[in-house]
């Protein structure tokens, strides 16, 4: 273990804030950071922390500076957004956090901090979380879907184009975004018990679809005679890429899947290098589709478990 005696006490005129509900009035803020801070994790995109806000009983605050998001279910805050903070100010942070009674672990450390501060591990046990590594794909392979890895999914467009040629793909907006939301639900209804992530799902995309230009949110609906039959819904992450938030379609028609994948990588394809299209959630079936994808890099994210120093 480790003393930290000198860590106990607060830098000169810090008071640790008080957490609050993320509001829409909060994008600013949120988007300022991100924009001078570029995230890698889709988890600080702001459309995904307000619209999953009452699932994860998300809330934040400003501290020293930084965005600080704390998720009640699973008792564990964001590393800050923000200049990384040095091992010595985070173990303040933790031991600030647990004085309030909230857990002193953090989630979402890239390996670039583990790198910066090798010291991290005398405070913190690291754990790796591969069910919450993200897949990041190049936009212009899942545009063009070359190679062997991607063959297959090239057939299935080429099956869907073949028997209904007369399809069509419309923003999400207007009559479609109801319809595709439509689509949503008849896809939920079919579970006769739901998962707890599929309802925590289903919740995100009503939210979503409620206030979805407010959030920044765009979409595409493919339509096989005005019929939605897949949508996807994405927004900006970083400079760089784009955060798929979600992507549905309608089993019945081999090769949607694959073709709104496609046609939103085509979308994206002059606005970003890459897309984020978040993680499989340990989800077998998930992962597999995931990977089949074939992502240029899994963003491995790591858990800081806070040890009680001595």
């Amino acid at each position: 273990m480790y003393a930290c005696e000198d860590m106990m006490e607060a830098p000169h005129g810090i008071r640790f804030p008080e957490f609050k509900r993320i509001e829409l009035a909060d994008r600013e803020c949120f988007e300022t950071y991100v924009k001078k801070f570029q995230p890698i994790s889709c988890e600080y995109n702001f459309a995904n922390l307000f619209t999953w806000q009452d699932g994860c009983q998300f809330s934040w605050t400003l501290y020293q500076n930084r965005v600080l998001v704390y998720d009640a279910v699973s008792k564990v805050c964001f590393m800050p957004l923000g200049r990384a903070l040095a091992p010595r100010d985070l173990v303040f942070l933790s031991v600030q956090l647990q004085s309030t009674g909230l857990s002193p672990d953090f989630i979402l450390c890239p390996e670039s901090y583990l790198k910066e501060y090798p010291e991290i591990s005398t405070y913190y046990r690291v754990e790796e979380k591969r069910e919450i590594a993200e897949y990041l794909y190049d936009v212009n392979l899942l545009t063009e879907l070359t190679g062997e890895k991607l063959h297959k999914k090239k057939n299935l467009i080429s099956q869907f184009k073949r028997k209904y040629p007369e399809y069509a793909v419309r923003p999400l907006e207007g009559r479609f975004r109801q319809k595709a939301f439509d689509l949503a639900q008849k896809l939920m209804a079919k579970y006769k018990r739901p998962s707890k992530t599929l309802e925590l799902e289903f919740s995100a995309i009503q939210s979503s679809f409620d206030r979805f230009d407010t959030l920044g949110l765009e979409g595409l609906a493919l339509l096989v005679e005005d019929e939605v039959v897949a949508f996807s819904v994405f927004s900006r992450l970083n400079d760089t890429t784009f955060d798929i938030q979600f992507e549905k379609s309608d089993i019945r028609f081999k090769g949607a899947a694959q073709l709104i994948n496609q046609e939103t990588a085509a979308f994206l394809q002059d606005r970003c290098r890459f897309l984020n299209r978040e993680q499989d959630l340990g989800i077998e079936g998930l992962r597999q589709a995931k990977m089949s994808y074939d992502p240029i890099k899994l963003i491995q994210l790591y858990k800081l478990v806070f040890k009680s120093p001595a």
